[in-house]
């Protein structure tokens, strides 16, 4: 196990990351299905937080996994088995969210995390034993993730003897902060060797895999309310301009693509990186609250329009916002793209304010229109 070389030609993505993508789409799906019903429910407010948790769990361990098979993808045996070993980890912290939703249980999801991070470890330990020229800075990640997975289940240890939501919330920021702190330690010595295009094929490969859950999660809605209602116009409506919205921030977001500017700018592939837990978030979000739109057309929810409106807003615009904010840290700001996004977030926020007057859906086309419409300024701005 050696470091692959930055510029190897034609990297992409391996079978095996395909496959280890694919179990976190069952665990986007439960964080996703969750926090719709907490917003069908009426408690967005409340399920903010707990969505905003789990999902930087399974964020952060995609994240890690993919920057280091950047680095030290061997293929071999020992590798599958350990990639294996986090695949299962992946599966188990999906199965803990409904108990973390519903109960504030966090046993099952600390469980898994805990497996995938055995299996990285185990590939850190695997790597600075096996190629010198990076020892120190594989052990520094074995020893910084291993040293956290302590603080995890400390952090269950104080929900157990009844410590304040507060107390849990601090203790949660404070050991993220450390996680998002292991990289920056673990690199001093010597830097991985990770390749540009291929993290920006990931990262992408990851968008597709949310946009696809937002797809299923409004397809789930539509289904259940074709079983039980007749079908509407209104819920052709809602669904098409869902698939419109889903369409424009795919757009977006590979309108510029990320590989040549990694290439140029290695140096700020952390703030890249990291941008993205809040865009993924976004678009998980997004997901919900289309889920909750369709809902919307065929049961009685115990949210008003406008907030089922801000359901889809909120989501949409801070995607733009942060999309911006990711596209800046690789390369020159543009005061004509930071225009076009500051109009679409504003007309954004400010369309759900209309739903009492106009109608959910006449909103939710509104909304769509936006989308469009950044999607058309912003092509033509990048054309010129």
């Amino acid at each position: 196990m050696t470091a692959r070389p930055i510029d190897e030609p034609h990297r992409a993505s391996s079978n095996l990351e395909l496959l280890f993508d694919l179990t976190f789409v069952v665990a986007v799906a439960a964080v996703t299905e969750q926090f719709a019903h907490m917003i069908a429910d009426g408690h967005a407010g409340a399920g903010v937080l707990p969505f905003l948790q789990v999902f930087f769990a399974i964020w952060w361990a995609w994240m890690n996994f993919t920057w280091f098979a950047s680095s030290y993808d061997t293929d071999d045996v020992t590798y599958r088995i350990l990639t294996m070993v986090q695949m299962a980890g992946v599966l188990l912290l999906a199965a803990g969210v409904p108990a973390a939703a519903d109960h504030g249980d966090y046993l099952l999801i600390t469980s898994g995390y805990l497996v995938m991070r055995l299996g990285l470890i185990s590939l850190w330990l695997r790597a600075g034993i096996e190629d010198p020229a990076s020892r120190r800075t594989a052990f520094r990640y074995a020893i910084g993730i291993g040293a956290l997975q302590l603080g995890w289940f400390g952090r269950l240890y104080l929900a157990d003897t009844g410590a304040s939501d507060g107390v849990l919330l601090v203790a949660f920021i404070v050991l993220a902060i450390l996680e998002l702190s292991v990289p920056l330690w673990a690199e001093r010595p010597r830097a991985t060797h990770w390749h540009p295009h291929h993290i920006a094929e990931r990262y992408g490969l990851f968008t597709i895999i949310l946009l696809g859950e937002a797809v299923l999660a409004a397809s789930n809605a539509v289904r259940r309310a074709v079983e039980e209602t007749d079908v509407n116009a209104e819920l052709f409506a809602v669904a098409g301009c869902g698939l419109v919205i889903l369409f424009a921030s795919w757009w977006l977001y590979f309108l510029h693509p990320a590989g040549p500017r990694l290439e140029d700018r290695r140096d700020r592939s952390y703030r890249w990186g990291y941008g993205h837990y809040g865009l993924f978030a976004a678009l998980a979000a997004l997901g919900a609250g289309l889920e909750v739109a369709v809902e919307q057309t065929s049961h009685e929810l115990h949210l008003s329009p406008t907030g089922a409106s801000y359901a889809v807003a909120v989501p949409a615009a801070s995607f733009i916002a942060l999309l911006w904010g990711v596209h800046r840290s690789i390369a020159d700001p543009s005061k004509a793209h930071l225009g076009t996004a500051l109009a679409g977030i504003v007309i954004l926020l400010a369309l759900p304010l209309a739903t009492p007057a106009i109608g959910s859906v006449a909103d939710l086309a509104l909304t769509a229109a936006t989308c469009v419409g950044v999607v058309a300024v912003a092509s033509w701005n990048a054309r010129r």
